[in-house]
């Protein structure tokens, strides 16, 4: 069983206790980004069930977010990280992605993956580099960010 962790900076708090989270702010930004545009309120919720969540929280109100899906044995993919403009530019972000990979529970995992389009900076800060061998990865992408595969022999 995962145990929640806390860190505090000032008044500042980052939380993998879910239940802080305030689903309205991670919907609504998700929702605007470029990686997930027209993401429903039910994927976005499953989506936090099923993996380690991280919530950014200035006092009371939710601020930044990310969370990992992992194994916790040897991978885990950084996903949905961010801090509301209002907040950026103190450091915010880099606090988060530092707390998110230094967790005990994914201490010593062989690799770690993100996607990002315009925050390559941000994460090489934190050791993030750029695929080494690129042409060993390969991926499958739907149209769609809601859509879920159908079993074999139903209709799409």
């Amino acid at each position: 069983m995962r145990t929640d962790h806390e860190w505090t900076r000032g008044e500042f708090l980052i939380s993998t206790n879910s239940a802080l989270l305030d689903l309205d702010v991670v919907h609504k930004f998700l929702t605007q980004s470029y990686w997930a545009a027209g993401v429903s309120r039910e994927v976005v919720q499953q989506s936090i069930e099923n993996s380690l969540p991280f919530g950014l929280y200035n006092r009371d109100r939710q601020i930044g977010f990310a969370r990992v899906i992992t194994d916790y044995a040897t991978f885990a993919y950084l996903a949905d990280v961010f801090v509301l403009d209002e907040f950026r530019g103190d450091g915010l972000g880099k606090w988060l992605i530092e707390v998110v990979t230094t967790i005990p529970e994914l201490a010593g995992l062989r690799r770690w993956m993100l996607a990002t389009r315009d925050a390559h900076g941000l994460y090489e800060r934190s050791g993030f580099i750029r695929l080494s061998q690129p042409d060993r990865w390969m991926e499958r992408q739907t149209s769609r960010v809601d859509s879920k595969p159908q079993p074999p022999g139903e209709p799409g």
